[in-house]
């Protein structure tokens, strides 16, 4: 009969799922392989969830029999990628994910861990790594130390089709104010030079390009 509770179960259970005592998981992780299960680990940031995220999560799951999912924290994503991530905070990106079915356990990855810090504990049966990090050979050599294989999944989505919008989420509403205030205040004050009543045509034709030419300098210009 299979078992309906805990990791095991059909719902969330959240409880049980979301392991943030790093000694009792790696407990878990012992008693698990004990059972005979191979175990999946793969960590990653999973902002802005997206489909490429979810079919990223399938693939890793087909690797063994548990997949346990590392989540970057809010701390650590700032630190790397700066003061506007992530979007989505760290409980609700651990909540998304336990939704899914092919994730069974949750910890969070915090600031200051050491490298390699969840590999180490976990020492799983197969690690799997994304391609679009662009991990160092050096780094990978050094995981391998750690866990029976490696994979390396590509991309699973492409979302350049929505990048523009993407950007404006990333970024944060802060960042766009700032770019667009000061270029905004000195394209009035050129218009204001003109007559009166060529003025609010003139801001009217000239404010969707500025926008444009702002997001365009949010994206490096592309």
């Amino acid at each position: 009969m299979a078992i309906n509770a805990g990791i095991f179960g059909d719902g969330t259970n959240l409880d049980d799922r979301f392991i943030t005592d790093h000694k009792k998981l790696g407990n878990l992780v012992k008693h698990w392989k004990e059972l005979g299960l191979k175990v999946v680990l793969t960590s990653g940031t999973y902002d802005l969830f997206h489909v490429g995220h979810a079919e990223y999560i399938e693939q890793a799951k087909k690797q063994g029999d548990l997949l346990i999912v590392g989540v970057d924290s809010d701390a650590k994503v700032r630190d790397r990628k700066g003061p506007h991530r992530p979007v989505v905070p760290e409980f609700e990106r651990i909540q998304i994910l336990s939704h899914l079915r092919h994730v069974d356990a949750i910890t969070l990855k915090p600031a200051k861990e050491k490298p390699n810090a969840l590999i180490k504990l976990i020492r799983p049966d197969v690690l799997v790594l994304s391609k679009s990090t662009k991990h160092r050979k050096e780094d990978i050599e050094e995981k391998k130390k750690y866990c029976g294989r490696i994979v390396m999944l590509p991309p699973q989505a492409e979302t350049s089709t929505s990048a523009k919008v993407r950007l404006l989420h990333v970024s944060g509403a802060g960042r766009f104010a700032e770019e667009l205030t000061p270029k905004l205040s000195a394209m009035i004050e050129s218009r204001l030079q003109e007559s009166s009543r060529e003025l609010a045509q003139a801001i009217a034709a000239d404010i969707p390009k500025l926008i444009e030419d702002t997001l365009r300098s949010l994206d490096g210009g592309k």
